[in-house]
């Protein structure tokens, strides 16, 4: 699998191969390999992607590959064309507003309940935050876009694990991930970073306060004004 260190919830460490797993669904394993090419942007937003290929590179035959891009499918990641096969799926701009009104949402929940952890655990995650934001601040002054995302989504993780809740994590990797794909296509410059780390600050403050209404609060509004910074790109897509 490629390495995608930007993805609190992927382990960094190299994968098994297809051939090394033991009592895990073939499919599972093959959907994890393709879902790593396609956030690491090795399969990018609008390529078809080649079933006999896929097979061929893990070695394995075409059914577990079928099954996979179904799963990932369901995910919302790749989309099946009749006659034409399965693409790495492309967001139109009223689709990636939608899905930041969804984060602001899962995000904002997430606050709430991380802000009014008791003391101990909240002071951990605290100080997971005031790490991340230190990480995203330094890659800011070197205006160092990757390891700025991998800080920015390493804070909201930790907020969102905090949370204890697995269905909301499920949802929320799930929305993260198909805004990667829209933000591989059309982002390749950093976009209200200065801004952005005053947010995180705040957030951070809030839950080291223990204040769960105003943690919950900011973060929502946090992902609304990353939305709102987004703008001039969703605006170009329009363009015909």
């Amino acid at each position: 699998m490629p390495d995608i260190p930007t993805f609190p919830w992927i382990p960094e460490h190299e994968a098994p191969t297809v051939a090394a797993v033991r009592g895990v669904s073939l499919a599972k394993v093959v959907r994890e390999e393709v879902l790593g090419l396609i956030l690491a942007g090795d399969l990018a937003p609008g390529a078809r992607i080649n079933e006999p290929d896929v097979a061929e590179r893990l070695g394995v035959s075409r059914v577990p590959v079928r099954e996979a891009l179904r799963e990932l499918e369901a995910m919302g990641l790749v989309v099946a064309r009749k006659n034409l096969g399965v693409f790495v799926r492309e967001f139109s701009p009223k689709e990636v507003a939608d899905l930041y009104e969804l984060r602001a949402v899962l995000d904002g929940h997430a606050g709430t309940r991380a802000g009014g952890l008791p003391d101990a655990p909240r002071r951990a995650l605290s100080r997971t935050l005031e790490s991340a934001t230190a990480a995203m601040r330094k890659a800011a002054r070197r205006r160092d876009l990757a390891t700025y995302y991998a800080g920015n989504l390493r804070f909201h993780w930790a907020i969102v694990e905090a949370a204890g809740n697995g269905k909301l994590a499920e949802a929320y990797r799930g929305v993260v991930q198909q805004l990667h794909l829209w933000r591989l296509k059309n982002l390749s410059q950093p976009v209200g970073m200065a801004a952005s780390i005053a947010e995180h600050e705040a957030i951070a403050k809030a839950v080291r306060d223990g204040d769960p209404a105003a943690a919950g609060r900011l973060l929502a509004d946090h992902v609304g004004a990353a939305r709102q910074r987004l703008e001039p790109q969703l605006s170009e897509e329009k363009k015909p």
